[in-house]
């Protein structure tokens, strides 16, 4: 596909605004060298090269075929096409899923014609693709890549166009570029496999609304960002996005938080903006990775410095000290009242020697891995922008360190930020985006040389938790709750307070002394989901009369607000930890990744403060570990004002059980343990309930 030394174009006519004919135009005019063969009917020639009458008389040497037919006639090529045979085809007319129900049969008939016929197809609904290696432009598109290191590729034409239209105006070039459409049989997981390998690109760039198959993008995302950068703009983040998305690809999409989850697990680089994936892509193409977090600001005005400062603070970045050597350096050169200790703000009448003295001071500093340099327009100044810029050239030449420029303004710093970028460094406008960039290349550099991943796998009882899922679904149940959840529970030796089914208050209190007092006691019904929100739940009993009573209040405060629900009883259940607090762990069938498995503190802290941590499953060890120090009231978990520190321990121990456990029992379509009690000696669980399907 990417290689072809030899392309036919199926549908081609000599009409000039053709398809077919843009395509060989555009294949002519990019300087492709292989052969070409139009085909048609009528076998009229077409930019000046014979067509050939019929696929069936193509030479068996056809590496690549371009297909601008009609759906119906498209899969009737495509089954002409393998028995010449040819391998590879890109289709390049609408008309299937994106159209509706009629489209989407025909999309699934094209795929599985290609499964059938060892063929691989990209699109339909695209735009082609190009390799400036190859001097080889297969797309509609006719403005032709300059070459680079970029490989791009992006499931919206529109975005294709854009992203061309802004490379050739900046003077960035793609090694690969790759209109994806609606992905009937190629999809982001198989074009990442390609380009992790490929030798002409050094980082990979897409836009996507949904994602062909999750499972397989995890896999390939994974083992790709360990290679080279992966930078990803992701559209259909809101419900109107969603629909949107859904509506221009003929796809379901998943829920922002997965892909978040995905994003974060496998490495990727997530653009917030069109304008973010453009800046991600020049500074990742052209600078090296920055060997750590520390950068020096250099600037000759205060405002923009605190600005990036502040940003630098906000993400990854750290704003060291310079060494004592590279102080004394800057002294020389820079007024008593000039700031030295980062950002160094030389002042207003800084002059493009300045710049170059204390830059050449602190590229030399081996405290600083990375060099940020922020020129406003001040009137000392505007005689040496260019000259400024020259300087930087020159040092970024000697200097293995990366060095992000932000020259503010634009009349005055217009040909200074051009002269930069065509030099491969980066130039932005404001501060916040030159630290975005600076920010993503170092959480890259961290990615790649992380340790390995620790996978805990905990013995359990499969064989056990298979049978009770079997037998629900065999009596038409599709929820376990109580007790019999209890027993998925124990299948995988999930820590569980004991519990006891007491359907009178006298097999209450039999029950309460033989598990020991205190004791929690609370309703026990199907139907009955928030017990603690309707008072329904009874804590730390600790008398016989005391736990009657509560028995008689819940059993009738149960009958007169939930009067349509089953109550089979209350539950007599040990406490749990002293000194604990109340944790939800659960997760749900996300459509394109599988289960997402969200932790929180309990109460409002997941209700309406949404302090939610997520995480796809299976878990390795150091996701649990993320996931609890991530949400914004760990510190109570540690025990912050002189409360009492938890077992994090029994924690993630939790958190991995519940990861097993969604992945091997996919019947389970979604599961909240809430709440989970955790304390300094351990954790339980005190109460859940599952969906199955």
């Amino acid at each position: 596909m990417f290689e072809p030394e030899s392309i036919a174009v199926v549908g081609a006519s000599p009409d000039p605004v053709d398809k077919a004919s843009i395509i060989i135009a555009n294949l002519l005019s990019s300087g492709y060298k292989g052969k070409i063969f139009p085909v048609n009917g009528e076998e009229a020639k077409v930019h000046g090269l014979t067509a050939v009458s019929s696929v069936s008389k193509l030479p068996r040497s056809t590496d690549l075929a371009l297909i601008c037919l009609p759906p119906a006639e498209a899969i009737k090529a495509v089954e002409e096409l393998a028995d010449v045979p040819v391998r590879a085809a890109v289709v390049t007319s609408g008309g299937y899923g994106e159209t509706g129900r009629e489209g989407y049969r025909l999309e699934k008939q094209l795929a599985r014609t290609a499964k059938e016929h060892d063929m691989i197809i990209l699109g339909p609904n695209c735009m082609g693709l190009m390799n400036s290696s190859l001097s080889m432009n297969a797309s509609l598109d006719p403005d032709f890549t300059l070459k680079g290191n970029i490989a791009f590729f992006s499931q919206s034409g529109a975005m294709c166009t854009t992203a061309l239209d802004w490379a050739n105006s900046e003077g960035v070039g793609f090694s690969k570029f790759i209109s994806l459409g609606n992905k009937a049989v190629l999809g982001e997981a198989t074009m990442l496999n390609y380009l992790a390998g490929d030798e002409d690109t050094k980082v990979i760039v897409g836009y996507c609304e949904t994602l062909k198959d999750g499972h397989d993008f995890l896999r390939t995302a994974y083992d790709t960002t360990f290679k080279k950068p992966l930078i990803l703009l992701r559209a259909g983040e809101t419900s109107a996005g969603a629909r949107a998305a859904s509506a221009h690809s003929g796809a379901l999409t998943g829920a922002t938080s997965a892909y978040n989850a995905a994003f974060r697990q496998t490495g990727v680089m997530q653009a917030v903006d069109v304008e973010d994936m453009f800046n991600l892509a020049h500074a990742f193409s052209c600078q090296p990775l920055p060997e750590g977090a520390n950068v020096a600001i250099v600037t000759n005005s205060g405002g923009p410095g605190i600005l990036a400062a502040d940003m630098c603070e906000k993400g990854t970045l750290n704003i060291s000290r310079p060494s004592n050597v590279t102080l004394e350096m800057m002294k020389e050169v820079l007024p008593p009242y000039a700031s030295l200790y980062n950002p160094i703000d030389m002042l207003g009448d800084a002059k493009a020697d300045t710049y170059h003295h204390v830059l050449r001071a602190v590229a030399q500093d081996d405290i600083f891995h990375s060099i940020m340099v922020i020129l406003t327009p001040a009137a000392n100044i505007l005689d040496d922008v260019e000259k400024v810029a020259e300087d930087i050239i020159e040092l970024e030449k000697e200097c293995d360190k990366p060095i992000i420029t932000c020259f503010m303004g634009d009349y005055s710093t217009r040909k200074a930020r051009r002269m930069l970028r065509a030099a491969g460094i980066p130039c932005y406008e404001f501060p916040e985006a030159a630290v975005r960039s600076l920010d993503a290349m170092t959480r890259c550099y961290r990615w790649q040389k992380k340790d390995w991943p620790i996978d805990v796998c905990f013995r359990r009882d499969y064989s056990k938790a298979k049978s009770i899922v079997d037998n629900c679904r065999k009596t038409g149940l599709t929820e376990l709750v109580e007790l019999d959840a209890q027993q998925m529970a124990s299948a995988y030796e999930l820590p569980v307070p004991e519990t006891v089914l007491a359907r009178t208050s006298n097999q209450a209190a039999k029950a309460a002394k033989r598990i020991g007092y205190p004791v929690a006691l609370k309703v026990a019904s199907p139907q009955i989901y928030r017990k603690q929100e309707l008072g329904l739940v009874v804590i730390d009993i600790q008398t016989p009369q005391a736990l009657r009573k509560a028995f008689l209040e819940i059993t009738t405060r149960a009958a007169r607000r939930c009067k349509d629900a089953y109550i089979t009883g209350c539950l007599v259940q040990a406490m749990g930890p002293k000194e604990s607090h109340e944790i939800v762990i659960s997760f749900k069938r996300d459509p394109q990744f599988g289960a997402l498995i969200n932790f929180s503190l309990a109460g409002l802290h997941v209700d309406l403060l949404g302090d939610v941590s997520s995480r796809l499953a299976p878990l390795a060890l150091n996701d649990a570990q993320e996931m609890i120090r991530e949400i914004k009231a760990y510190p109570i978990l540690r025990g912050v004002r002189s409360g009492a520190a938890v077992d994090l321990g029994a924690l993630e121990d939790v958190l991995l059980m519940v990861s097993q456990m969604a992945s091997d029992l996919p019947e389970i379509q979604e599961a909240e343990f809430n709440p989970v009690i955790v304390g300094p000696d351990g954790a339980v669980v005190a109460n859940m309930r599952m969906t199955v399907s």
